[in-house]
C-alpha cells in the first residue's frame, strides 16, 4: 500500500488510471486499525488489478471532507481519478474483497 498525505494526494489520485482503493483511517480509529492488516493482505492479493493507498485523515482533514469522508473507517474506490464507490461504517474485510471482485473481477 502506498501511504498518501495531503501533498501527495494530487500526484496520485486525480491523475490515476484504472482502479484505485483508498483506505481513509486514523490511529485513534479502532475499527480502522483492525482492518489495516486485511487491507495490506488485499493489496498483496489484488495489487495487479488495483492500486492500493492509505490516507491518515488526522493530517488531512480538509482533503478527507472534500472527498465526502465524514466518519471512519472508509474505503473509497476511484476509477481514472474519479470516486465511484465507497464502503463506510460497519463493513469487514470480506465486504472490501467482494467490492474489489465486483469492480475488477
Amino acid at each position: 500500500m502506498i501511504a498518501l498525505n495531503k501533498d501527495s494526494w494530487e500526484e496520485h489520485i486525480p491523475n490515476s488510471t484504472g482502479w484505485a482503493a483508498v483506505d481513509f483511517w486514523s490511529p485513534k480509529c479502532v475499527p480502522c486499525m483492525a482492518l489495516m492488516p486485511d487491507m495490506e493482505r488485499l493489496a498483496a492479493k489484488y495489487g495487479d488489478k488495483m492500486t492500493f493507498y492509505s490516507l491518515d485523515t488526522t493530517s488531512a482533514r480538509r482533503l478527507s471532507m472534500a472527498q465526502g469522508v465524514m466518519s471512519l473507517p472508509v474505503i473509497a474506490f476511484y476509477h481514472d481519478g474519479e470516486k465511484k464507490h465507497e464502503l463506510n461504517g460497519d463493513f469487514g474485510p470480506e465486504d472490501v474483497e467482494n467490492k474489489i471482485l465486483e469492480l475488477v473481477g
